[in-house]
């Protein structure tokens, strides 16, 4: 997974643990593609301390991913609800009972909700 996506993903995951100015310069950086001398100069401190602080969150968010697990066990279920959805998709076609077929169709719906 690209940096940049993993980092916004923690961010929306973890970000309101980080501190007020980590989360803003992060979403900022990562989100709202402002650079460090933009992040800088609207906060009237130096690029070098935005860069410190963009890197304390980050490792903070690593850190709580690493502990709590949430963006992994998210990503992994994810990828069971498609798995089943693939299979619900092959069953439906390939059985022609309309009853089956009525209920194969309301499990994807509600799985689709979940993805």
């Amino acid at each position: 997974m690209e940096k940049k996506v993993e980092i916004s993903m923690l961010c929306q995951l973890y970000g309101k643990l980080l501190t007020k100015k980590q989360f803003e310069f992060i979403e900022d950086y990562y989100n709202n593609d402002l650079s460090l001398s933009e992040i800088a100069e609207n906060n009237n401190i130096t690029r070098q301390a935005v860069r410190d602080i963009i890197k304390k969150g980050e490792k903070k968010l690593f850190e709580y991913e690493e502990k709590l697990m949430f963006m992994k066990r998210m990503l992994n279920q994810q990828k069971k609800i498609e798995r089943a959805l693939s299979e619900l998709t092959k069953i439906q076609k390939d059985y022609s009972d309309k009853q089956v077929a009525s209920v194969l169709e309301g499990i994807k719906k509600e799985l689709n909700c979940l993805v």
